[in-house]
């Protein structure tokens, strides 16, 4: 039976010189990981609502661009390193059904034809929904998949 790493758990899986990705150092826990996904929920979600009202913004904020947005990251760690399981938690199901709700007020043509928006670039506004939720829970499984494994 799997399960969950116990909640105040820190991550106990070996990390190998083949998991290049900072987020293998950076994540210890499940708190970590919610309040990543927590994170970028939000900057999806004040992204399309200032474009929507008509203030043109970037999806990743001042001062990181796609090269750089692993520092980013690494921000919302050390931001929330104080932030409780529970709230962290409550933080995340609660964005989870904001991005859903934003979600459903797009059509199927609003969300997945490039260039629908100006604000979206060459992109769909669909990519963008994909990348800061399904994506970042594949992301997420794969870690806590990794862990429940080292449990065994």
């Amino acid at each position: 039976m799997q399960t969950l790493p116990d909640e105040n758990q820190t991550f106990n899986f070996e990390v190998t010189e083949k998991m290049t990705e900072a987020h293998w150092q950076r994540d210890k826990n499940l708190r970590d990981v919610l309040i990543h996904l927590y994170e970028w929920h939000q900057l999806l979600l004040k992204w399309v609502t200032a474009n929507q009202n008509g203030k043109a913004e970037p999806f990743l904020p001042a001062p990181y661009t796609w090269k750089s947005y692993g520092q980013m990251n690494q921000e919302f760690w050390e931001k929330h390193q104080s932030t409780p399981l529970d709230e962290a938690k409550q933080l995340f199901e609660a964005s989870h059904q904001d991005v859903m709700t934003l979600a459903d007020t797009f059509s199927n043509e609003e969300l997945f034809t490039k260039k629908m928006f100006d604000w979206t670039g060459t992109t769909s506004l669909g990519a963008y929904f994909i990348s800061a939720a399904p994506s970042h829970y594949d992301w997420a499984m794969k870690k806590l998949r990794k862990q429940i494994k080292a449990n065994q």
